[in-house]
């Protein structure tokens, strides 16, 4: 492939990018999709509503990257989960840090990118401050501290970090085949649990998160591991996924493209590519931002005092550098890297949850000393 149908393709696939995170933006912004809205819906109230829309998204993305993994149209060995190190520690503590931060701040990164779109200024400011956090995680200061203390506690997984890839020694199957049956259980059971609610299952909002999220992070999976995969770059010679930062196939994720957005901004010149990370951002936006105006929901909304901007300043820098930390957000970690049966996933995803109830058991204890 010569190297101007390389460039040509990239900008295929941003632009197909791009439209993929428009759906995520509008169906988030259409069904209140949202993971700490759905840990403070069990933790306030005992309904597990919108926790179901977020077990059937994991399931049918699961799914959807199996299957494609099965067909033969992407390589799920070749995602930036797929690593045999697995960053326990990292995970946990990041994770943690992420979860609580998202509390704070009135929502996870997707969510901060959806509000900015109704006309949420609380959660532009969230924006900038998580971009912020995560550059100094990924280049600057929490960087070095996180690289010279967390990340020297690992353990390393033969064959990989999915359980696909390292199970079939174990039950005798090939990779693709083991991934297709743990998905379709795993995957399944998930879906299942949803529709398992009578509730659940009468709401067109519910069934719409699930199907229409977990879609969105299938479908992403397909642009950058199929569309976007180039056997030999004419430059490097090397297998490379168009549009991604570091060339290894991903699908969604938004604390480290938060800060490449701001880098993108400020560093910007005629040598500067776009990635997934920008459009994607830039694509929920503007997809809750349509949606939102459709429906006539927009509306400019500010901080209410001192203790609400405090609170939210100091959760979007935990959410920026424990994002970072933790290899990413509840999209980055809690629906692309579950899609893929990851352990380091998991061990994130439990990091978040936890934080999530120690910042929702701080805003109690606030409301309470009022």
């Amino acid at each position: 492939m010569e190297l101007s149908e390389v460039q040509a393709l990239q900008t295929q696939v941003l632009w197909a990018a791009f439209v993929v995170s428009m759906a995520f933006g509008a169906v988030a912004q259409r069904t209140n999709f949202c993971t700490m809205g759905a840990i403070s819906d069990i933790f306030n109230m005992g309904s597990w509503i919108r926790m179901r829309m977020w077990g059937m998204a994991v399931g049918v993305a699961m799914i959807g990257f199996h299957a494609m993994g099965w067909l033969g149209w992407i390589d799920t060995s070749q995602t930036i989960y797929s690593s045999a190190r697995v960053l326990w520690l990292s995970a946990v503590v990041g994770g943690a840090m992420f979860g609580f931060g998202m509390v704070l701040a009135s929502g996870c990164g997707s969510k901060t990118l959806v509000r900015i779109g109704e006309g949420n200024l609380k959660s532009l400011v969230v924006f900038f401050v998580m971009g912020f956090g995560a550059y100094s995680a990924m280049r600057g200061m929490a960087g070095l501290a996180r690289s010279r203390t967390l990340d020297q506690v690992s353990f390393d997984l033969p064959g990989g970090n999915a359980v696909p890839a390292w199970l079939p020694a174990l039950i005798g199957t090939d990779p693709a085949t083991t991934g297709l049956m743990l998905g379709l259980v795993v995957g399944g059971g998930l879906v299942a649990w949803a529709l398992w609610d009578a509730e659940f299952r009468s709401s067109a909002n519910s069934l719409l998160a699930g199907l229409g999220i977990g879609g969105v992070i299938a479908a992403m999976w397909w642009v950058i591991g199929h569309m976007g995969f180039v056997a030999e770059h004419p430059e490097t010679l090397e297998p490379t996924y168009l549009g991604t930062a570091g060339g290894r196939m991903q699908a969604l994720s938004f604390t480290s493209p938060m800060a490449r957005t701001l880098d993108w901004f400020m560093s910007f010149d005629a040598n500067t590519t776009l990635s997934l990370g920008v459009v994607s951002v830039a694509g929920v936006v503007l997809g809750a931002l349509a949606w939102s105006l459709y429906e006539r929901s927009f509306q400019w909304e500010g901080f209410r005092g001192t203790q609400d901007t405090a609170l939210h300043l100091v959760g979007a820098l935990f959410m920026g550098i424990g994002g970072v930390t933790a290899g990413g957000c509840t999209v980055g970690q809690g629906l692309s890297g579950m899609s893929t049966l990851s352990v380091t996933s998991m061990i994130a995803v439990g990091g978040i949850m936890l934080g999530a109830v120690l910042g929702l058991r701080l805003q109690m204890w606030l409301i309470m000393r009022e």
